[in-house]
């Protein structure tokens, strides 16, 4: 029997996962919810809500969030959903991608799935359980986004687009839980699953970028243009999310039919074959760890890349679209000696930091898992120490860091240069971003602190990240006390233009956190693996 003992593997499978999905479900429902009330706070009258309309009708806007729809009567709904939809449907793919590829090919590479195989279970009952369980969850999250939105009783959020707006994210996700699963029969690791759905989906994001612009029928190809065509709260179409649900069939079939016949272990892809000599750069322990984060670095660099792109597109219509919106400037503050746009400048690049940290946390914390799966010992055999070990993650993490804020401030500033008659100098901002670096080392500190005295616990780095990245950039509006607001060492960077350059803060910073990374090697020296 092709499922037998299937809800045996469900219940194994719901067991493995019930935490990473009870914290997706929560993060995914509160930051919509919140994101709906603040889009209702933010922007009270049509004169408000029409002069962001405007904003978005350029084209980096339509490449970015996708085409604008009820434009001429931009309700808070048709608002929020115009500008978040995308992205959130993003995350919710995101989240698909990772569960898949953890409960199916990442199973098989670490021998459990080869375990279940020698009981008596259906061949196809441990995809399908994976599946099941992934499907579900996007459905479940995307049902209670639905009801929390319609018991919300937000001004311009009907009953009808709130409900249509929760199933097209569930419809996104599940379009990608298919893409997954029948990548995950192709390929024969799970770094190679990831990566390839992920190419995947970024794909799909520049194809409807491109054909948002200039081709209705290319939008239409991409699954993430496909779902746009709902127009959430203006027209309600519930087209696009059959026929996505029905992409998702077709891909589950696919993937059940490639799983059927292929072998334990391998994948229908062939692998590329190895060469015959290592080059001058595998041949040294710095060279190994850059060879396995090379795919994250250049997808992080380019992502960042994109993100100040996006960011100094809109430059051109800030004046007129920060004018007259009372909470906006409450966000931004009320310095007159600048403008609006260097005031905006300044949110921006504690943000553009904040976001340039993630991937060097991400590079550092690698260490953590090659420890896990005992991999750190073949290079520790080489006769390398573990504080060599240590300084090679954290120096590519800070490295990357940098390179990474360098990138987004120049696409800021390359973007802005062609919308704006006078832009910021890029030496300026420059000076403002990178007054950041040691805010970013005190985050690295606390992440090698962690990884050297309770390595169990390194992950609890993010929730510092996500702290500081709230507190500064809704700690103005929601007037966050100041007290709370200082626990973040982001917000005691001089905020260069709007204030005067003082290093004290930055030379404080820089030696605590040289001090707590030193901490973090000794302790990593002399504990146990």
């Amino acid at each position: 029997m092709l499922f037998h003992r299937l809800s045996s593997l469900l219940y194994l499978k719901w067991r493995q996962s019930w935490l990473a999905s009870f914290i997706w479900t929560i993060s995914l429902v509160a930051v919509t919810v919140i994101v709906a009330s603040a889009f209702t706070e933010l922007f009270k009258s049509d004169q408000e809500r029409n002069a962001l309309s405007q904003t978005m009708e350029n084209p980096a806007m339509t490449a970015m969030v996708g085409p604008g729809y009820g434009l001429d009567n931009y309700t808070n709904g048709a608002m929020m959903a115009h500008e978040m939809l995308l992205f959130t449907a993003i995350v919710f793919a995101i989240m698909s991608i990772l569960l898949i590829t953890r409960l199916t090919r990442k199973e098989e590479e670490e021998g459990k799935f080869e375990l279940i195989r020698s009981l008596p279970v259906g061949r196809l009952s441990s995809l399908s359980s994976a599946v099941i369980l992934v499907s579900s969850l996007n459905i479940f999250i995307g049902a209670v986004i639905a009801i929390s939105l319609s018991l919300s009783n937000l001004d311009g959020f009907s009953v009808e687009g709130s409900i249509l707006y929760g199933f097209t994210l569930a419809a996104a996700g599940l379009v990608f839980t298919g893409v997954t699963a029948v990548v995950a029969q192709l390929t024969e690791t799970s770094r190679s699953t990831l990566g390839l759905s992920i190419g995947i989906m970024l794909i799909a994001y520049l194809v409807r970028a491109i054909g948002d612009v200039s081709n209705e029928t290319l939008s239409r190809i991409s699954p993430l243009g496909l779902i746009l065509r709902t127009e959430v709260y203006v027209q309600n179409y519930w087209w696009p999310v059959m026929v996505t649900v029905l992409i998702f069939i077709i891909l589950i079939l696919l993937a059940f039919y490639l799983h059927s016949y292929r072998d334990v272990g391998a994948g229908l892809l062939p692998a590329k074959p190895g060469k015959k000599e290592a080059s001058i750069l595998l041949r040294s322990p710095l060279g190994v760890i850059l060879r396995l984060q090379r795919t994250t670095i250049i997808s992080w660099l380019a992502a960042l890349l994109l993100l100040g792109v996006s960011y100094g597109s809109i430059f051109g219509d800030l004046e007129s679209f920060f004018e007259g919106n009372d909470m906006l400037q409450q966000l931004l503050g009320d310095s007159t000696e600048y403008t609006m746009t260097e005031q905006f400048t300044t949110l921006l690049m504690v943000i553009m930091s904040i976001f340039a940290t993630i991937p060097a946390v991400i590079s550092f914390l690698k260490i953590r898992g090659e420890e896990k799966k005992e991999r750190n010992d073949h290079l520790l055999t080489t006769g390398i120490s573990r504080h060599k070990l240590f300084y090679y993650y954290l120096g590519i993490s800070i490295v990357m860091g940098i390179a990474g804020l360098f990138i987004s401030i120049f696409g800021l500033w390359a973007s802005s240069v062609m919308v704006m008659d006078e832009p910021i100098p890029l030496i300026n901002l420059i000076k403002a971003g990178f007054s950041y670096i040691p805010a970013m080392l005190s985050i690295m500190m606390l992440a090698t602190v962690l990884f050297g005295l309770v390595p169990r616990w390194t992950s609890l780095v993010w929730a510092y990240v996500v702290f500081s990245f709230f507190t500064v950039y809704l700690g103005g509006l929601m007037d966050i006390p100041e007290w709370l607001s200082n626990l973040s060492s982001f917000a005691h960077i001089p905020q260069i233009p709007v204030e005067d350059f003082d290093a004290t803060p930055l030379i404080i910073l820089s030696i605590i956190s040289i001090a707590g990374i030193l901490c973090g090697q000794i302790a990593y020296r002399n504990r146990d693996a």
